[in-house]
């Protein structure tokens, strides 16, 4: 893919609605070599291409997940993938994750997350092949809840999720009150 013009890459993050959401997320602040502010992932069109491709890869995750498509779910995952899920115990290689979550995926629905917020961090240079990703979503039975994770891209370009951790999101004036839900936790002996 060829260089994309500096005005031709804002007019393209503009019209995506790229730059109002990604406006948080940081980036150059010299604005003689970065007029338009962009965030420094957004620089090169690599970057840009690797953004929307991990934006894609984490809508179509948690479609296949809605859709009860197993293999799809799985097949979005690199073969290392550690999921966290929001047990204390859930700490789940990719294998162990496939023998958990096989009976949930019945072609109908596993389980629904859908994306309200999400922020994605291309790794560095002008031919990334990490990004880091955190996103809100919201979930019918938990509410909102919050996924984190770094996706890597693999050969012939493909992106996948390499690490994924779901927690829920606990309010500060109402952790008190899930700490007393969750009851004494006796300290963990030191290794």
């Amino acid at each position: 893919m060829g260089r994309v013009r500096r005005a031709g890459r804002a007019a393209l993050l503009a019209s995506a609605g790229v730059l109002s959401a990604c406006a948080s997320e940081g980036g150059s602040r010299d604005t003689r070599a970065n007029p338009l502010g962009l965030p420094d992932h957004f620089r090169s069109a690599e970057s840009l291409t690797a953004h929307g491709m991990v934006t894609v890869l984490l809508s179509m995750w948690h479609d296949a997940a809605a859709r009860g498509d197993f293999d799809a779910y799985f097949s979005k995952m690199t073969p290392d993938a550690v999921f966290l899920g929001t047990d204390p115990g859930e700490r789940w290689s990719r294998a162990d994750f496939e023998a958990f979550a096989r009976p949930h995926f019945d072609g109908v629905e596993a389980w629904t997350y859908e994306a309200l917020e999400r922020h994605v961090i291309v790794g560095p240079g002008d031919d990334p092949s990490v990004a880091w990703f955190d996103e809100v979503l919201w979930n019918e039975k938990y509410g909102r809840c919050r996924g984190t994770g770094v996706a890597r891209r693999g050969d012939g370009g493909a992106w996948r999720i390499a690490h994924y951790s779901l927690s829920f999101l606990v309010p500060n004036d109402k952790a008190g009150s899930v700490m007393d839900a969750i009851g004494p936790q006796p300290r963990p002996a030191a290794d």
